[in-house]
Formats: structure tokens, C-alpha cells, sequence
């Protein structure tokens, strides 16, 4: 069974950055498609970005365009979420999300999800 496992959010002021880190079972980032998403307060859970390994792809939600950064290590089988110029606006609970099949934004599709870690940006 995938397991991942989320860290590095906490409180941050507006402007800030903060680097997100989510840990996976052995061999899992090769393998597997990687992304990120957040669920704010009463709202449905919405994509932020993934990466493709065989293509040196990524992709992000447009709002976070410039700002974030996904990337990750195979020696540490490690997906990191690099935000910078973070706002308000950004304050959600963060997961990391692995998805054996194509490369997709949908929710829906991924297979393994970790338990999130909680980003709280101050104005």
C-alpha cells in the first residue's frame, strides 16, 4: 500500500514563503504520477500542481502560476511544494496525491492521498 505522509505547513504573514514535503513509501515517486491539493474551509478539494518525471512537466493552477513550484527526490522519495509570495488567499489544507494511471488534475483520480497539512497565511 502507497502511504504519504505531509509537512512543513504552519502560519505564515502575507508575502512569505513556506516549502511543503510529502514523504513516500518506498520507490512510490518513480512510479507514480505526483500532485498537490488543497481544500479550503467549506469548499470542495481543488488541484494545484503535478509533475511529470518522463516528461520534466508541470502544471499549475492558475492562481498559483509563478508562485509554487513542484519537484521532488527519488533518493529520499520526497514531492516538495516550494510557495513563495504567499497570500491570504492561499490558506487551505494542503495534500499530496499519487496516481498510478495518465497524468490528470481531477480529484477524483488519484489513488492514494496523504492526511494534508494546514497552511494559514496572515494579512
Amino acid at each position: 500500500q502507497v502511504q504519504l505522509v505531509e509537512s512543513g505547513g504552519g502560519m505564515v504573514q502575507a508575502g512569505g514563503s513556506l516549502r511543503l514535503s510529502c514523504a513516500a513509501s518506498s520507490r512510490t515517486i518513480s512510479r507514480y504520477h505526483m500532485a498537490w491539493f488543497l481544500q479550503a474551509p467549506g469548499k470542495a478539494r481543488e488541484f494545484v500542481a503535478v509533475v511529470s518525471w518522463s516528461s520534466e512537466r508541470t502544471y499549475y493552477l492558475d492562481s498559483v502560476q509563478g508562485r509554487f513550484t513542484i519537484s521532488g527526490d527519488n533518493v529520499k522519495d520526497t514531492v516538495y511544494l516550494q510557495m513563495n509570495s504567499l497570500k491570504p488567499e492561499d490558506t487551505a489544507v494542503y495534500y499530496c496525491a499519487a496516481r498510478y494511471g495518465g497524468l490528470t488534475t481531477v480529484v477524483g483520480a488519484y489513488d492514494y492521498w496523504g492526511q494534508g497539512t494546514q497552511v494559514t497565511v496572515s494579512s
